[in-house]
């Protein structure tokens, strides 16, 4: 399973260190003792923590924060979502107590960390904002990572593959260095500081304990960190460097691969232990290479372990597959994950050389005849090796329960039970028979290649006449509404493609080719059995050979709605019940987009990398309007023709000219 957004969280470190908190996050493992109190409990009236202000001002600038969800607590702060008034940003934001500051130690901790994140800036590293205070809170505004952090994956999995491990430990490393390089160190490496973003990219974060790297004569000997993953020479207080972030990089690459951390146990005084002498056990299903590796890291002597240099040229990586992206399916459950044919891989080596490190370059200049020869071959490979993810024709099962998390987990194997064949084809039968009356044709001539070449027609003309801009031209100000995708979830592996639409109807295109709307607050269904036949049915009247279908397209929209976010800021008009909802005909996955093609003409790409999208469609009165949403989920629409007469920036150009080549090779294909 694939999906679009998840909703926004993130957690915060547990300080594990704080002996009024030894008890682990769930990714320490079981909970371990507490230590005695240093210090006696306060009153409870001062315990008590004021509830956060629905809205939050700050005070110099004069903007306007609103309070969503909690996203993670910890002894020293709680993260919430908030969502700037004015922009519509949302963002992640540790909120500080004041009375949690109030001596200077405190203070200085707090105004370190700000000061240290503030002059960071690397992709996978968690983009720092700004920050205000106010009579009450510290508020520290962060990139929202929308898919958590690791430690929901490691406790939603247990265990991670091979390739899914090396995709993260390449991700971790890379900010790492960066950190190093600048001579910085994490000093609380673990799996809940590993935050995972929309594209399941991942970023590193909480610099709560973070400290500049110093002579070794000088180094910090203070015991701090999560217990399960301290190194030899912190516990001995010799002090921390770039070794000690290694060390826990080890624990964190065994604990993904081995469901646990390598020294744990029930006692944090054995854990000690079996740390300080690097006692811990290698699991023999582990690959050699893995064993090697971890074996090579997690050295007593911190100058015998390898730096990171040596871990990315270690076997384990040189000679094992890694994955460019992994499925957001992957959060919760194994994917499907296959090493590219040689084809593939230089089509893949092509695609990151035109859309890798120098896109951002590329966007800033129109593209010229060059640009688009290359873009033509590019796509013919991409489309050739990746466009066969659309409808397939076979019959799978169809029942599924919710776990508490959200998630699909099948109750059934993949092949249709000899009962469930026979339902489907009485499902058949029946509707093609005595319900063919009160069917509605679709609109004439949509056809995926249809409504694509049509597409790429008017796109193209568009281009060809579109004079030269360095900026797109006034948005409409009123566009008239139309439908669009906001959310989306790829489950095609078993049952099909689901989607929401921008007046919150659900639709489910399954892999046999038949459609199912759930429409007014779902007490509508339309169902399509062919591209030509629709029914219309109440919730409550509906046939009971649909009800097992009825349940999948519920538990797919309870899961978009639970843990997904909108795409963006665009909004539409409820329509009217009885009318059917636009159809979805055909998506297709590229390696860089998403492109659904609907039944009324309406065209939406979805591009992974930046999240902006494009979308097609026509107007009452015939004309076709063009929407473009930015990274920023901020949309705009503009009449094609206007953009026709007066052209637009380099960037939607340069989409527009992806959006075309992928057209009309699709019609080729």
């Amino acid at each position: 399973m694939d999906t679009g957004c998840f909703s926004a969280a993130q957690r915060l470190s547990c300080h594990a260190m704080n002996p009024d908190l030894l008890k682990p996050c769930p990714e320490h493992g079981p909970p371990q003792p507490a230590a005695p109190r240093m210090k006696p409990n306060r009153n409870k009236t001062e315990q008590i923590k004021p509830e956060l202000a629905p809205v939050v001002t700050d005070p110099k600038t004069g903007r306007s924060y609103s309070k969503g969800k909690l996203l993670g607590k910890g002894g020293f702060a709680r993260c919430y979502e908030m969502t700037d008034l004015t922009s519509n940003k949302m963002y992640a934001v540790k909120v500080i107590p004041q009375s949690r500051v109030s001596k200077p130690h405190q203070r200085d901790k707090i105004t370190n960390e700000i000061e240290l994140h503030k002059t960071l800036s690397h992709k996978h590293v968690v983009k720092f904002s700004h920050h205000f205070e106010d009579q009450e809170n510290i508020y520290i505004f962060l990139e929202l990572c929308s898919r958590k952090s690791l430690a929901h994956i490691w406790k939603a999995r247990h265990t991670l593959t091979e390739p899914e491990v090396r995709y993260y430990l390449r991700q971790i490393i890379s900010g790492l260095k960066y950190l190093h390089n600048r001579g910085i160190l994490h000093r609380d490496l673990k799996l809940g500081n590993f935050f995972i973003n929309e594209n399941m990219e991942l970023r590193l974060g909480d610099f709560g304990l973070a400290a500049k790297l110093e002579t070794v004569e000088m180094r910090k000997k203070t015991i701090c960190g999560t217990p399960n993953y301290l190194a030899p020479e912190v516990l001995n207080r010799q002090g921390h460097g770039t070794e000690s972030d290694v060390w826990s990089l080890g624990c964190v690459m065994y604990t993904l691969m081995c469901g646990n951390p390598p020294f744990e146990t029930l006692d944090l005084k054995e854990t000690y232990k079996c740390i300080k002498e690097v006692r811990y056990n290698l699991p023999s299903n582990l690959s050699p290479a893995a064993q090697k590796l971890i074996s090579s890291v997690l050295q007593k002597a911190p100058a015998n372990r390898l730096n990171l240099d040596q871990i990315l040229g270690h076997e384990f990586f040189t000679k094992g597959f890694t994955p460019d992206k992994l499925p957001a399916s992957s959060c919760v459950m194994v994917p499907e994950l296959h090493p590219p044919s040689p084809a593939k891989k230089f089509f893949t080596k092509m695609a990151k050389s035109f859309f890798g490190k120098k896109k951002a370059k590329a966007e800033k200049i129109p593209c010229d005849d060059k640009d688009e020869k290359d873009l033509s071959r590019l796509v013919s490979g991409i489309v050739k090796c990746s466009i066969s993810r659309q409808i397939s024709y076979k019959t799978v099962g169809s029942n599924e329960v919710a776990s508490p998390a959200g998630q699909l987990v099948s109750s059934l194997p993949l092949e249709p039970t000899p009962a469930e064949e026979e339902s489907r084809k009485s499902v058949s039968r029946s509707f093609k028979g005595t319900m063919a009356s009160s069917a509605e044709p679709c609109e004439d001539g949509s056809t995926p290649a249809a409504v694509a070449e049509s597409a790429a027609k008017v796109l193209d003309t568009c281009l060809s006449a579109m004079p030269a801009a360095t900026r797109n031209p006034p948005c409409l100000s009123r566009p008239e509404p139309f439908l669009w995708v906001t959310k989306w979830v790829d489950y095609s592996n078993k049952y099909g493609f689901g989607y929401q639409l921008s007046n919150h109807s659900i639709g489910v295109l399954f892999n046999e080719g038949t459609h199912f709307s759930l429409c007014d607050q779902r007490n509508t269904i339309h169902y399509c059995l062919t591209n030509n036949k629709h029914f219309t049915f109440q919730t409550s009247a509906l046939p009971e050979q649909l009800h097992s279908q009825k349940q999948i397209v519920e538990l797919m929209a309870n899961y978009m709605e639970q843990n997904l976010m909108e795409g963006g800021d665009l909004h539409c008009e409820d329509q009217a019940s009885s009318s059917p909802p636009p159809l979805l005909l055909q998506w297709v996955k590229t390696d860089h987009a998403l492109v659904m093609l609907f039944n009324n003409g309406t065209l939406q790409v979805n591009f992974y990398t930046d999240h902006t999208k494009v979308i097609l469609c026509k107007a009452a009165d015939g004309s076709y309007l063009l929407t473009f949403i930015s990274r920023e989920r901020v949309s705009c629409t503009y009449l094609l023709s206007m953009l026709s007469e007066m052209g637009c920036s380099a960037e939607l150009r340069h989409r527009l000219r992806y959006v075309v080549q992928l057209l009309q090779h699709h019609a080729d294909a």
